[in-house]
């Protein structure tokens, strides 16, 4: 039976980059992102390379019944089937502790952990179903996953980006308890943290970092599709992708 996911985020960078490594690997995908157009033109992109059916569900991650409407037209198209909710929309803007704006803060807990959180909330009763035995219909039993892309920063801090880490951090969190609460029914979750990655979202740290020397966003792809292929008795609570040299554990 084909295995679906649910990719928030995907219209660019590593949500786009995890779609296109799922898609290979013979996924049935609903994209999730705030503008239809690139949505749609990934989707037409992933079916004509590969084959696969994609459902394209827009909606911003900052609204509520966004959230929901996505996770329902997700369980609408494959029939209450979700083997795996990838977490990957995310935003940041940096800022001292001292002078940070309560509002700036606000958006990004608002998408980097409320939205995730609600994600959840409304996909698990679907996680357990798909998680089940009987539902699995595979050779191996894989049970279903929850993967959120994180940061290294909500592990190690760095300067001026205090808001962006603490939303990461509760994302760390968020996956371990998932592991705690429903891993023996089968659902677990993984934290994937990198490094800076090479996506529009780190532009600005191009004079000071070469978009060579960051993570690759199929680097990020490949680990979430390693996760994914787990058995259900492997839990990984969390991977930290450091980038090399002396900058170990750090951004």
């Amino acid at each position: 039976m084909t295995r679906t996911a649910l990719i928030t985020g995907a219209s660019r960078g590593i949500g786009a980059a995890i779609a296109r490594r799922l898609a290979a690997d013979g996924w049935d995908l609903s994209l999730a992102a705030r503008s239809p157009g690139p949505l749609r033109a990934l989707a037409d992109e992933l079916h004509a390379r590969y084959g696969v059916r994609v459902h394209t569900a827009p909606g911003d991650m900052a609204e509520e019944a966004d959230v929901r409407d996505v996770a329902r037209q997700h369980l609408t198209a494959y029939d209450g089937r979700l083997d795996a909710l990838v977490l990957s929309a995310g935003m940041g803007q940096t800022g001292a502790i001292a002078d940070f704006p309560l509002a700036r803060l606000d958006k990004q807990y608002a998408v980097n952990l409320r939205a995730p959180f609600q994600l959840v909330q409304e996909c698990l009763p679907a996680l357990r179903a798909t998680a089940s035995p009987a539902r699995d219909g595979t050779g191996v039993h894989r049970g279903s996953r929850v993967v959120a892309i994180a940061s290294i920063t909500g592990v190690a801090a760095e300067p001026s980006l205090a808001a962006y880490a603490a939303t990461k951090a509760a994302l760390l969190s968020l996956c371990e308890s998932v592991n705690v609460e429903e891993s023996e029914a089968g659902v677990s979750a993984c934290a994937v943290a990198p490094g800076y990655v090479d996506t529009d979202m780190t532009s600005w740290m191009h004079e000071r970092l070469a978009p060579e020397d960051m993570i690759t966003a199929e680097d990020v792809a490949e680990m979430v599709s390693s996760v994914v292929g787990l058995s259900r008795t492997a839990v990984v609570p969390s991977i930290v992708i450091t980038r090399p040299g002396r900058r170990l554990w750090r951004a």
